[in-house]
């Protein structure tokens, strides 16, 4: 299945009437197949965080829920899409919420089953060598006994490692703000190191040289307007260079850019001081998204 064809199938299920609520869209969904579910969790992980807005989310909190709700269900469904799906990389994205919250909130539950279905599945045994527990967990000794680090390990490896590392440093503002939309917008899935490479500078220009930071938030507003990774922008990169000492750069830019003013609304400042958050609720007014 391609990425239109996802998209398609998660936003036609997502479209039905049944999921007017989010009541309504458990009902909906508890009662569909388990190969449709698996399949249907499979889309999911393979849209991009650009699509990932609208219906395509009654269909994720549905998923992000059933741990806590089901757990016998949610551990059928990891072994369904152990059994039915080729895609690694798609797969692996079950311990990256799924099976440790399923573990987390009913380990007790379903260690057994789980314990007793790994010694046949080599696949589950690998996707158990990514569960990371403490030694003092007390479901550890469990996990540790069948999981295959090793080969969980080298596939996690590879798919991290990025074919072109960037240099963020080395990179030109306008470059740097595409190569910042073209990994902000991979979904989880695709994500590789250099996500965390463009994070950690953006870090070091928010500490050593935060006037670059807005230099670079305001490249991305130029060449991007899809308001799931301008949400993105907001909460993340402008949100955290807001300080008393770059308060009068935010303010002149917010009066004379409309779209930086608009991306201001997108901002959570309850933590900052007073004098702060006067200036701040002098510009951002009642546009708080």
């Amino acid at each position: 299945m391609g990425l239109t064809e996802d998209t398609v199938l998660l936003e036609t299920v997502a479209a039905a009437p049944q999921l007017r609520t989010p009541d309504a869209t458990e009902a909906f969904l508890d009662g569909l197949p388990l190969a449709e579910l698996a399949s249907m969790w499979c889309a999911l992980q393979r849209v991009s965080r650009r699509d990932q807005s609208g219906s395509i989310w009654a269909i994720k909190l549905f998923f992000d829920h059933l741990p806590h709700r089901r757990p016998e269900a949610a551990l059928e469904l990891v072994l369904e899409i152990l059994k039915t799906e080729t895609d690694k990389p798609t797969v692996m994205q079950l311990n990256d919420k799924f099976l440790p919250a399923l573990l987390y909130a009913h380990g007790d539950a379903v260690i057994a089953r789980i314990a007793h279905e790994a010694v046949c599945n080599d696949r589950l045994r690998w996707l158990l060598g990514g569960v990371h527990l403490g030694p003092d967990e007390p479901l550890f000794q469990h996990i540790d006994a069948v999981a295959d680090h090793e080969a969980w390990n080298a596939d996690y490896r590879a798919q991290r490692t990025p074919r072109l590392p960037l240099d963020c440093a080395g990179m030109t503002l306008p470059v740097l703000a595409r190569a910042w939309v073209e990994h902000y917008s991979k979904s989880d899935r695709d994500q590789d190191d250099n996500l965390f490479a463009i994070m950690d500078f953006e870090r070091d220009l928010r500490e050593d040289d935060p006037d670059r930071m807005i230099d670079l938030i305001l490249e991305v507003l130029a060449v991007e307007s899809n308001p799931v990774l301008l949400s993105l922008l907001a909460a993340g990169p402008l949100e955290d260079v807001i300080s008393i000492g770059t308060i009068d750069r935010i303010e002149r830019e917010a009066r004379a850019n409309k779209r930086f003013h608009d991306l201001l609304g997108g901002v959570w400042y309850y933590r900052a001081s007073e004098e702060l958050k006067t200036r701040l609720d002098a510009l951002v007014g009642s546009d708080r998204c």
